[in-house]
């Protein structure tokens, strides 16, 4: 099926070789000839088989790709005629992508990882395409900032010093357990990277967030922190309702907090994991099997949002995208806090952070191998994923839900229509080489999951590792 741009194409090229004549006529026709052999060979790889698609979204700032895909017309340019829904939350989100209400979503990355392990609902997804990298942080009330305070080191500004480890919330946490207050906080799903992102900046402290096994899935067995499950849009209320305490969340609601007063960002995950994998476009298994065409151009159109959402003299346009309604629906100001390259901490502390939210850099749109089996290493590291399992396993399990060569097929394309450079396309296996960059120093080579998980001890508070 052509899209209404190739169609108004062929009309023109027709009428350009009837208008022109002699010489011209001849060189008219080589010129659309050629076009339309060109335009044709794209056309037969992009024959979407359902142009009418429906994805949906929670409003967080990191679903900037799909409303840029669809405002500045990438997904038309394919043929697509996308409808983009806000979601309630990450269960509805992943509910309504399984039952085929959605055709695909913004989902967390451990969504499509877990429903393909075992853990939660099962069901076939795949993901051809990472929507950003970094874009969380921690935030905690202003009476737990008060009481940390002390415990962290000053820079000569008298600002505190960053990052801020879990270090100088334990002896808070020691307080309220002493007063007889468990101490509460808040992550927006079981298998999201906020969950484990909290998790591994608690653990590195020596500070046990719990642990789940097959009959308990609260996540909560031995926890010196109670984790709970709050919706993003939702984290600033509860905080300051005093529900929670603090809570792990993307943008912008650790900058809402900021902005109404109510709670202080402690820390962002590009300093937990430095440039980690956030969000994933996730679609079923059977709608890119029946779909092919349409996956590839989906993705294609993705890209090119990532790459539009990366050039900085566009970041301005997208807050003002971004703050609409029917996408996050968030004050412009609250927004530039983090899109526009800073990060406020402290109100007041506003700092330069380049990388907190990356769209298209550092090949932010492929989708790793590794970064799937990251995933499934938390899993296993604190009991969602209860037996042991082999480390081949953690590479087949992988390989059935990422799928990079949806992304590369889209990519070619793109290359040849001189929307992306070559060099953007990585040479990979689909594995990144062995980082160490994380809050703890450990490293992580994903060609050996087991070395990773091994290196800590699961479930032993006293551990300062765990």
């Amino acid at each position: 099926m052509k899209s209404r741009t190739q169609t108004v194409f062929f009309f023109l090229s027709a009428l350009l070789i009837v208008a022109c004549g002699g010489k011209g006529e001849k060189q008219s026709k080589e010129t659309a000839s050629a076009e339309v052999s060109s335009t044709s060979a794209i056309s037969k790889t992009l024959d979407v088989e359902k142009p009418q698609l429906t994805f949906g979204f929670i409003k967080l700032t990191d679903m900037a790709p799909l409303a840029i895909a669809k405002e500045k017309g990438f997904f038309e340019d394919e043929g697509l005629f996308v409808s983009v829904e806000a979601q309630s939350n990450w269960k509805n989100v992943l509910d309504r992508v399984i039952d085929g209400q959605l055709d695909g979503s913004h989902m967390l990355a451990g969504q499509p990882i877990a429903a393909g392990a075992g853990f939660g609902r099962q069901a076939q997804l795949v993901t051809p395409f990472s929507m950003d990298l970094n874009g969380n942080g921690i935030t905690v009330s202003n009476e737990v900032w008060s009481k940390m305070k002390p415990n962290i080191p000053l820079n000569e500004d008298g600002k505190p010093q960053h990052p801020i480890k879990a270090d100088a919330l334990k002896p808070v946490i020691t307080e309220y357990k002493n007063s007889g207050k468990p101490f509460k906080m808040g992550m927006v799903f079981p298998v999201s990277t906020h969950n484990y992102e909290i998790r591994y900046w608690l653990a590195a402290a020596g500070i046990h967030p719990g642990m789940y096994t097959k009959d308990n899935v609260q996540g909560q067995i031995d926890a010196e922190v109670l984790l709970s499950v709050t919706p993003p849009p939702q984290m600033p209320a509860t905080l300051e309702a005093g529900t929670i305490y603090g809570y792990c969340v993307g943008e912008p609601w650790n900058q809402q907090a900021v902005f109404k007063g109510i709670g202080v960002p402690v820390t962002t995950n590009y300093d937990i994991w430095r440039n980690n994998p956030e969000k994933v476009f996730v679609m079923t298994k059977k709608f890119v099997e029946e779909n092919p065409n349409t996956a590839i151009a989906v993705t294609k159109a993705l890209i090119r949002a990532g790459k539009w959402l990366d050039e900085p003299e566009n970041r301005a346009e997208a807050v003002k995208i971004l703050s609409m309604s029917q996408y996050v629906g968030a004050d412009e100001a609250v927004l530039s806090n983090s899109m526009t390259g800073t990060f406020e901490f402290e109100k007041g502390d506003k700092r330069e952070m380049p990388d907190f939210n990356v769209f298209y850099k550092y090949n932010a749109t492929y989708p790793f191998y590794s970064d799937g089996v990251w995933f499934l290493t938390q899993m296993r590291r604190w009991g969602q994923i209860p037996d042991a399992k082999p480390a081949e396993w953690y590479d087949e399990t992988i390989k059935e839900i990422y799928r990079p060569d949806i992304w590369k097929k889209a990519a070619e394309i793109l290359v040849e229509e001189g929307h992306i450079p070559a060099a953007d396309v990585p040479d990979t296996d689909g594995y990144k080489p062995a980082t160490n960059e994380f809050i703890d120093g450990k490293s992580f080579d994903a060609k050996d999951p087991l070395g990773y998980i091994n290196s800590f001890s699961i479930g032993n508070k006293d551990n300062a590792s765990l």
